[in-house]
């Protein structure tokens, strides 16, 4: 009976050692997500470009294998790796996420160059190819390749962050954050995503249906989803540029060299000092802008060297 009882007291216990490790690991995740929050809306930006031009039916699914994708990212590859590098390697995750700002930066480079020179190859190529045929599927893998690849960037970033607000020395309470953080943020941003792009079905479902209220709020809806996915396409570009940019200064400052982070501080507060109408607002856009700007120019350096040295790999020069 002893035996019994003293078995139940540790079941007890173990409980209850569970419990507060369960409150800890919700409250650190709650934390963790809140600070990469900035993270999320630039994945929800960015994502939407990859369907557009695509076949309307394929959208849900083609969403469905980025989220996918997405998911293995972050549970079976970033995890694991945040948790041995923070565990036996924490001074190789800047260099590292510095890799990854590049990237970024040359992505985001990337898009500006097609933004300002004009893309008409990529659309007439999606424009021509017959739904369900070899070519569209083809283009549908590079489109969903295209994504994750960009996804593991940004899913790296969020990681990382939440990695870095995670106070519990105990790698399981870690692991358990960064899953939650990863899971959580995967479902925000796709789920954004479907609703953006699946606006514009929603919006003849609504015609259709008419009603003083439902009809014109369709017919808003109809009009208005293609500019606001150009538009969106856009912030989406800003929004590499910004967080490649943003992820190398701040790597900077880490690594010992904080000047260029100071001086764009020093520019925010200045505007904000300066302006007394939404100056928080105008300090933040003065920050995220010299961040793009410092992207850019990152990202037109990457893409200088890639130029040179594609020839020798046989590559095809047009991105």
């Amino acid at each position: 009976m002893s035996g019994l009882l003293a078995l139940l007291d540790d079941i007890a216990a173990l409980a209850k050692v569970a419990a507060a490790t369960i409150d800890d690991a919700a409250a650190q995740a709650g934390k963790a997500g809140a600070k990469a929050a900035g993270i999320v809306i630039d994945d929800a930006a960015v994502t939407p470009r990859y369907v557009t031009g695509l076949a309307a039916r394929r959208e849900l699914p083609i969403i469905g294998r980025i989220a996918l994708g997405s998911l293995k990212n972050k549970l079976l590859i970033l995890l694991p790796a945040a948790l041995l590098l923070s565990q036996f390697a924490p001074g190789a995750i800047t260099p590292i996420l510095m890799l990854g700002g590049l990237y970024l930066a040359f992505e985001g480079y990337e898009k500006f160059h097609h933004l300002i020179a004009g893309d008409s190859n990529q659309a007439k190529t999606i424009a021509d190819v017959e739904e369900g045929s070899a070519d569209a599927q083809k283009i549908e893998n590079e489109r969903v390749a295209g994504a994750i690849r960009t996804d593991f960037i940004l899913s790296a970033e969020i990681m990382a962050i939440a990695l870095s607000v995670i106070e519990t020395p105990d790698v399981v309470t870690r692991g358990v954050v960064l899953g939650v953080v990863g899971l959580f943020m995967t479902m925000l941003v796709y789920g954004a995503v479907a609703l953006i792009v699946k606006a514009d079905d929603m919006g003849v479902w609504l015609a259709r249906r008419g009603g003083p209220v439902s009809g014109p709020l369709g017919r808003l809806l109809v009009r208005g989803v293609p500019p606001f996915l150009r538009v969106l396409s856009v912030v989406g570009t800003i929004a590499m540029l910004w967080v490649g940019g943003g992820i190398l200064i701040h790597s900077l400052a880490v690594l010992g060299y904080p000047g260029p982070e100071h001086l764009i501080h020093g520019w925010s507060e200045a505007v904000r000092a300066a302006v007394p109408v939404a100056s928080g607002l105008l300090a933040w856009l003065t920050g995220t802008l010299a961040s793009a700007a410092v992207g850019l120019v990152a990202g037109a350096i990457v893409a200088l060297g890639v130029g040179l040295v594609r020839p020798f790999f046989g590559a095809n020069p047009a991105h």
